[in-house]
């Protein structure tokens, strides 16, 4: 399994192991994870595994506990690091108040990124198991720590429960999970954990992992921002009244559309074109200058570059605070909240709720390539939509001796009052009619 998927981190619970040498690791893990640490079992009983790939990952600051172990995590290509917490839950009831308080002593403090995962052999909901055998008090004692640890679920994609007993009636239980605190989910706010086929243990693996920004055509999208930027009524002034072809006012309409969406499109890259590309060229070069400025008086044409790339600054944040508002569809947020942690945990929370991470065809077959759900979702309507059925019953309306009502006014055409009276009921933001 570990050479089929290729993860840069492994976590393993209940190696049942109180040694594990460079060679035994070797043996299980493979040359590409041979960086290890290790909890030993107690006897055949516990144990937990945490390699990694060196080429993308360090570690440092390991800490053993009874029940878990902790280091934090490097990934070298980003230099972002974050606190990893692995744990196996004691299966006695007897152990678990003090595995639980062991959870609440490892939460970091301040802003530290936590990552805390494995089989907690612990429940907080009834919808973790699929029969009425539960023990609500530590139910109860496991939703408090999580609350007091601030720790926030990552949803698990495509299984509902992670353990079974493999029995005839089994019992099957979410066991297994992974948590993060809100500083972790702002900083990898695209990920998806995924079960894997348990063909080696009575748990499924877990598989978390970055999902990949799909390709998007690209399309005409109005800025909200663009109204407030000068030259934005002469742009549309000269693109809406430049002339077109045609006779059929539709299709008049339609070019004009079409060239004004053209115009604007144009003068916006000509203005922000790479947006952020700018904007950190022009705080390396404020940068510079302010370290020019320890050693020497600055010129005065170097004095008003500062000065002019510091504005260009300010309203470059506001075009991207603006771009992320618009597009994150919080209509109800101010417009300098989309920098704030809310703005982002619930932009998050909504891309994490509409991604479809995997479709299940006709047959049974679970795909999971964006290619292949496309090509699927393409089929399915295509079968679906435009079929004619043949009729095999229909309505007598005049046995049903309905009243009759006058109906000729929903063939009247709109009248200008009613379209105005709509938009008007709009969101300002909102586009009144498809784009």
């Amino acid at each position: 399994m570990i050479q089929s998927t290729q993860p840069k981190l492994v976590c393993l619970q209940e190696s049942k192991l109180e040694e594990i040498s460079d060679n035994l690791g070797k043996e299980f893990l493979g040359q590409r994870l041979s960086h290890f640490i290790y909890l030993p079992a107690t006897g055949v009983r516990g144990g937990i595994v945490l390699a990694w790939d060196d080429d993308y990952i360090c570690t440092a600051g390991h800490l053993r506990r009874e029940f878990s172990l902790t280091t934090t995590v490097t990934m070298r290509l980003t230099n972002v690091s974050f606190l990893l917490t692995v744990v196996y839950g004691p299966a006695t009831d007897l152990d678990k108040p003090r595995f639980l308080a062991e959870l609440e002593e490892i939460k970091p403090a301040g802003n530290i990124l936590w990552l805390c995962l494995g089989d907690f052999n612990l429940i907080y909901s009834a919808e973790d198991k699929n029969n009425l055998n539960l023990n609500r008090r530590f139910m109860t004692l496991f939703r408090r720590t999580l609350d007091r640890c601030e720790l926030l679920e990552i949803t698990l994609q495509n299984r509902k429960y992670t353990w079974s007993n493999e029995r005839e009636c089994s019992t099957l239980v979410r066991l297994d999970r992974a948590f993060c605190n809100k500083e972790w989910g702002l900083a990898f706010p695209s990920v998806c954990l995924h079960a894997l086929s348990s063909s080696a243990s009575d748990h499924c693996p877990l598989f978390l992992s970055q999902i990949r920004q799909q390709p998007r055509k690209e399309r005409f999208k109005f800025e909200n921002f663009w109204i407030k930027v000068p030259g934005f009524q002469e742009v549309i002034k000269n693109a809406w009244e430049s002339p077109v072809s045609g006779i059929s006012p539709l299709n008049i309409l339609h070019h004009k559309l079409s060239n004004t969406a053209k115009a604007l499109r144009a003068w916006s890259s000509s203005l922000f074109g790479e947006a952020m590309l700018q904007f950190h060229m022009a705080q390396e070069i404020i940068l510079r200058l302010d370290m020019a400025q320890d050693t020497r008086t600055l010129t005065q044409d170097e004095t008003e570059l500062r000065r002019a790339l510091k504005v260009r600054v300010q309203g470059l944040a506001a075009v991207e605070r603006s771009r992320r508002r618009q597009c994150s569809r919080l209509t109800w947020l101010k417009e300098g909240d989309a920098c704030t942690k809310f703005f982002h945990l619930k932009a998050n929370a909504r891309k994490r709720k509409n991604f479809i991470p995997c479709l299940k065809k006709a047959d049974g077959t679970i795909i999971w390539s964006h290619e292949e759900k496309e090509a699927e979702i393409a089929n399915h309507f295509q079968n679906t939509l435009g079929r004619k059925e043949t009729r095999s019953c229909s309505f007598s309306w005049e046995d049903l001796e309905l009243a009759t009502v006058q109906l000729s006014t929903l063939d009247a055409p709109f009248t200008e009052e009613e379209i105005w009276g709509a938009i008007s009921q709009m969101p300002s933001e909102k586009a009144p009619g498809p784009c």
